[in-house]
């Protein structure tokens, strides 16, 4: 295979926050491939073709990309973000296995600045100890698998970064998520909702668990739940790294 695939995260939205990496390899490439709003963010140039797709086709749009680079195209799958957090770089390593044509594609992963992280720093460190990150969506896992695991994390005293909380198609499962972190954790815990961070219109609120509403969130906004340690200092949410 003579070309190339390049799995590429594009950070959270302000250009500047788009690694020098992914900035050369979008350079170099013939095509980018990704969903509808990522590709937008890629600026026509000549002997650059854009491929911007629905994001219910992941492994077909993976294929394309290892279908190009074996005919020779350098090709780069775009996410938000980081690609290998709830992106397409799993997607393209699943879209190789039992392909043995693609046995020899010379495949790239590029990180980026992800959501969680960048909503994070403009909070403070509300991440500065153990966390987990679970995508609240249900297209690609059941419902009864994200409860158990919001109810384990809760337990075992995680802070927690929430994907895709709610959407027009499934607008109260954030609420019945909220639901279930009530029964688990102490009205007080912080919960932060970042919206849109880096880009012009974004928004940040901290509100405690007892205060959070499903309505405080939309796909755009990330949702960051404290542990049980985690606290304001002056204006600032942060988690200590001891323990007590």
């Amino acid at each position: 295979m003579t070309g190339w695939v390049a799995i590429a995260g594009l950070g959270p939205g302000r250009d500047d926050l788009v690694t020098p990496e992914v900035t050369a390899m979008l350079a170099e490439a013939t095509d980018v491939i990704g969903y509808i709003p990522y590709v937008k963010r890629v600026a026509p140039r000549d002997g650059l073709t854009l491929h911007p797709t629905d994001n219910r086709v992941e492994i077909d749009r993976a294929t394309h990309a290892l279908t190009l680079a074996a005919e020779g195209r350098r090709v780069a799958v775009v996410s938000g973000g980081d690609p290998g957090v709830f992106a397409m770089a799993s997607a393209v390593f699943e879209a190789l296995e039992g392909k043995p044509q693609f046995a020899d594609a010379d495949i790239r992963v590029l990180p980026g600045i992800t959501a969680m992280l960048a909503a994070a720093a403009r909070a403070g460190a509300p991440l500065g100890h153990d966390f987990c990150a679970i995508n609240l969506s249900d297209n690609l896992k059941p419902w009864s698998v994200i409860e158990r695991r919001l109810r384990l994390a809760a337990q075992a005293d995680f802070a927690m970064a929430f994907y895709n909380p709610r959407s027009r198609s499934r607008p109260h499962q954030f609420g019945d998520a909220l639901a279930i972190l009530r029964e688990e954790c102490a009205p007080q815990r912080l919960v932060t909702f970042a919206r849109a961070i880096s880009r012009p219109d974004e928004a940040l609120n901290t509100v405690t668990l007892a205060e959070a509403t499903a309505e405080m969130a939309d796909m755009q906004t990330v949702v960051l739940l404290g542990n049980s340690e985690t606290r304001f200092v002056g204006r600032y949410v942060y988690t200590p790294r001891s323990a007590s």
